[in-house]
């Protein structure tokens, strides 16, 4: 499948039934640090698991010829699955040894990993919970800078903080298979700047309608099958 477009019909997040249900599933792995004492506040999580997930599909690694680059097709030949895991101490160490990506928000750390076959995680990853990710602001966050690309979440779901980092992801994602590879150089080299904020109730439909890249939820977890989630508002889309 083609990076570039993925056509409504052909959807790697809609609920009903397609052709890529028929491929193996894989999943991408990404793993929060979240210690007791200092966890991560909540919109930079969220926007630095976006931000993890560019790093992932512009990795030199990802690409062509690279170590990942098969697994990184197989996985988006088939459903985009992401799932979010929680690790601390020990635990976050050893995730830190595997194959794989850090990256660094103002509080948070997210790495994330080559796609996995759904029942083949890592044990290091497999034992890791995906409950608990329940995160909060310190403070509201500030506006969204019109000139950053955002990724609007839909303000009628309440999703856990885990649940909206993937979902932030899957925005991230169809934004990045919309644009052109001189607009993806350009966003990847000034580091993926974003913002995830909750849309306006009464913008929220105005958004779901623009033409901008939507995801629909397939149902797996937490929320309805075929949920609007996120809208992906790059600036080169608009």
């Amino acid at each position: 499948m083609s990076q570039d477009v993925t056509s409504t019909s052909d959807s790697p997040f809609r609920s009903e039934p397609n052709e890529r249900d028929q491929a193996p599933q894989f999943v991408l792995p990404l793993v929060v640090h979240m210690e007791k004492a200092a966890p991560p506040a909540r919109t930079d999580a969220l926007e630095t698991a976006a931000r993890a997930v560019l790093v992932m599909l512009s990795d030199e690694r990802s690409l062509g010829d690279g170590e990942w680059a098969q697994v990184m097709r197989d996985w988006q030949d088939a459903r985009i699955r992401k799932v979010v895991r929680r690790a601390r101490g020990a635990e976050w160490r050893r995730a830190e040894a595997l194959p794989g990506i850090t990256v660094s928000g103002k509080s948070a750390e997210v790495r994330v990993f080559p796609p996995v076959p759904l029942d083949g995680w890592p044990k290091d990853l497999a034992r890791l919970q995906v409950s608990g990710t329940d995160l909060d602001d310190p403070e509201p966050p500030a506006g969204a800078d019109p000139a950053v690309p955002v990724l609007w979440l839909n303000p009628d779901l309440d999703m856990s903080a885990g649940k909206a980092m993937a979902q932030a992801g899957h925005g991230a994602q169809l934004a990045w298979w919309e644009l052109s590879n001189e607009q993806r150089a350009a966003w990847q080299d000034a580091g993926f700047p974003l913002a995830v904020r909750s849309a306006d109730p009464d913008r929220w439909g105005e958004l779901t309608t623009s033409g901008l890249p939507l995801v629909r939820d397939a149902g797996f977890t937490e929320i309805a099958p075929g949920s609007c989630t996120v809208v992906a508002d790059h600036p080169a889309l608009r």
